[in-house]
């Protein structure tokens, strides 16, 4: 299904090659021509750049800048690395015994894209409600900054800062490593917590055990297993151990014998590797005629329905009016769902107090207890407006709930391992059969079909696999956690979001519904596209620090202070003339003797690209850029009061949107099932007697 096709973007500035471009042509759209005429223009230069042109009024115009349209800062100039540094995500990336060093590729510009993917399909959609269009307005440095939601919460709560841990991921409290060297190459492991976790982490356990190595994991309760909790010398213990097997293993060996074990460990891919991937043939996704991948999603059609009216809903935002049935849980689902909540559709959440999501499991700040789902601060972040009906699945009578919630909604979301959907009787056919118009996008690591479809992985899973992580350090060092920070959890909902406000627009207009898969590792394969590029050309990319190719110079600067820094990008001999005849041929001779923010505000009058390498306390109580494009949202939460939410980083000219704070478990329960279930009050009380409410 191509729910795009009819449509024409116009592209003005270098948008032509950038993932939004590729996104919208996946979809169908045509690329190219005039503005008369076009559904969508695109442009990289923002609103103050336009100068005379005109936009048409029915196109919705969606601008990607490195500090957005508008603000104190909105003439700065940027790039990828100054848009990292600024944003937060270059500031924990790296060894904390020297210099941060950017994620490989333009990481944070495609994050952007993706988020103004689902701002152009979100603003798509509304101009099929009032038929009329509008701008669409993204920052590249503020959608940097809503990665950061670990580091944001701990300076909010904690007053306590992330730093680089190298090959770790950095979890509030807790820090666990998650890069391997092995025999041959590295290998991305971490130990998950609890039931989510615990079969992988025994599957190690026991291979330790039976290659005879020394194993402090033997015996370990895993359902208990905490990684927020693990005392810090338990866990330098542990990690020692581990170090020493992984180092006896293969590539090979992960990906064959460890792939049986279920361990889930996977190797670092080499690009060369990603092209030779047997799931990636065996979906098709290299079946072009460039041999590079063009697919964002997989996206199934459904039968001719009758197609809904057209209708608004109560709420402000793109997406008012529609209705959206969450079954999602962990970040791709909560991040999916947010964000069409927060643009303005309805949604449920369904969940349960016998599998709790794990934003509501990990304690990261003092504000929180462990065994308290509703006092979790990255919950609330990550799940603002949405209601939330608690329930047991596994009881018969839900049914009583879940079927006429299936007949109410436009949209399903789940983002469980393939399969489990079909396990409850909630599979794609099964709800056609119910609602015959209905979307359904399911999120998972590998997709839905191919040989790995069943295996289970996080988001370093798809970050190891596409590349990501074998090219993001030092070319003299191993290989780091790419942004330290979540990534295809992050850029997977916005794909899986756009597509889905897409696939609304379609049914409008040709009654179909449809089911979209979304794999995070082909999305994170997409962002590594120009180094697939250079493997198809027989080169072998390897890890450049902060160069880049594409950029005349570029690299980080140490500032006055302990761990400060600034990062200058210069895209021409003019702009290093410039630079030396300020600083001086030894620029870090002069950055080193100057505070950081007054060196960015001196150099970016001189008009040349440089930014603070920033941290949570810089972009949160510092940054006016931020701060104008409210990157933060102060919302009342019931047990740890009002404090700013990460926004969904997108600005609407005609809808402007107004979030609302996250529900503690099972809130609204009763008055979904009176309102929406239509269920009497006595046959409440009895299934809540029953346990059904659990």
């Amino acid at each position: 299904m191509r729910p795009l096709e009819g449509h024409r973007v116009a592209v003005l500035g270098s948008m032509a090659e950038r993932p939004l471009a590729r996104y919208l042509a996946s979809l169908g759209a045509e690329l190219g021509g005039p503005l008369e005429g076009a559904s969508f223009v695109i442009d990289d230069i923002g609103l103050e750049g336009l100068g005379d042109i005109a936009i048409p009024e029915t196109a919705v115009h969606v601008s990607v800048t490195t500090f957005g349209s508008g603000g104190p800062r909105s003439g700065w100039k940027g790039g990828e690395l100054v848009a990292s540094a600024m944003g937060g995500a270059l500031r924990v990336t790296g060894e904390p015994d020297r210099a941060p060093v950017k994620e490989a590729g333009d990481a944070c510009t495609f994050h952007a894209d993706m988020v103004a993917a689902s701002g152009a399909m979100a603003a798509h959609y509304a101009r099929g409600t009032h038929g009329k269009g509008q701008h669409v307005d993204v920052s590249i440095q503020q959608v940097a900054f809503s990665r950061n939601f670990n580091g944001i919460l701990c300076w909010q709560f904690d007053k306590r800062k992330l730093r680089r841990v190298g090959g770790a991921l950095a979890y509030g409290k807790a820090t666990v490593r998650a890069i391997w060297r092995l025999a041959d190459g590295w290998c991305f492991h971490s130990l998950m917590t609890g039931r989510l976790g615990a079969p992988a982490n025994q599957a190690l356990s026991d291979w330790m055990d039976e290659a005879g190595m020394p194993n402090p994991l033997h015996g370990t309760d895993w359902l208990s297993y905490n990684r927020s909790t693990l005392p810090t010398e338990t866990r330098a213990v542990w990690e020692a151990a581990i170090a020493a097997f992984f180092a006896s293993r293969t590539k090979a060996e992960i990906a064959t014998e460890g792939l049986r074990r279920g361990i889930n460990a996977c190797v670092a891919n080499e690009p060369a590797d990603v092209l030779a991937d047997p799931h990636l043939k065996a979906r098709g996704f290299f079946d072009t005629p460039s041999g590079l991948p063009e697919r964002f999603v997989s996206i199934g059609q459904g039968a001719p329905a009758a197609a809904p009216a057209v209708h608004a809903g109560e709420r402000p935002g793109p997406l008012s009016g529609l209705k959206v049935l969450d079954f999602a849980w962990a970040l791709v689902g909560a991040i999916s769902t947010k964000t069409l909540g927060d643009l303005g559709a309805e949604i449920l959440k369904i969940e349960s107090r016998t599998r709790p999501d794990l934003a509501r499991l990990d304690v990261q700040v003092e504000a929180s207890q462990p065994g308290n789902w509703d006092d979790k601060p990255w919950f609330a972040h990550l799940n603002s407006s949405k209601r939330s009906l608690s329930l047991n699945m596994k009881r018969p009578e839900a049914r009583e709930l879940i079927d006429p919630l299936i007949d109410w909604a436009d949209v399903v979301v789940e983002n469980f391992s393939p399969g489990t959907m079909k396990k409850l009787g909630l599979d794609y056919d099964a709800l056609v059969a119910r609602n015959p118009g209905i979307v359904m996008v399911s999120g998972s690591v590998f997709g839905q079909t191919g040989p790995l479809a069943q295996e289970w992985g996080v988001d370093g899973t798809g970050g190891a696999l596409s590349g990501r992580t074998v090219l993001t350090g030092y070319a003299d060092g191993d290989p780091v956690i790419p942004g330290a920070v979540p990534y295809g959890d992050v850029i997977v909902p916005f794909v899986m979001a756009g597509t889905v406000a897409a696939a609304l627009q379609h049914r409008r207009v040709t009654g179909r519904g449809c089911h979209i898969d979304a794999s995070m590792y082909e999305i994170c394969v997409q962002q590594m596209r120009e180094t697939l590029v250079a493997a198809k050309r027989g080169e072998r990319p390897h890890r450049m620090g902060n160069a880049d190719p594409s950029v005349f110079f570029q690299d980080i600067f140490p500032a006055a202070g302990d761990d400060r820094w600034v990062v200058i990008s210069l895209f021409g001999a003019d702009d290093r003339a410039r630079l030396h005849a300020i600083t001086g041929a030894d620029v870090a001779v002069w950055t080193a003797l100057r505070e950081d923010h007054a060196i960015a505000a001196e150099l970016q009058a001189a008009g040349i690209a440089c930014g603070v390498v920033q941290d949570s306390e810089d972009m949160i109580d510092r940054d006016p850029q931020l701060a104008a494009r409210g990157a933060l949202v102060t919302l009342d939460h019931p047990l740890l009061g009002p404090f700013g939410h990460i926004a969904t980083p997108i600005r609407f000219s005609r809808d402007p949107f107004q979030p609302f704070r996250a529900p503690r478990m099972g809130e609204h329960a009763h008055d979904i099932a009176r309102d929406l279930c239509g269920l009497s009050e006595a046959r409440i009380a009895e299934l809540d007697a029953a346990g059904v409410f659990e």
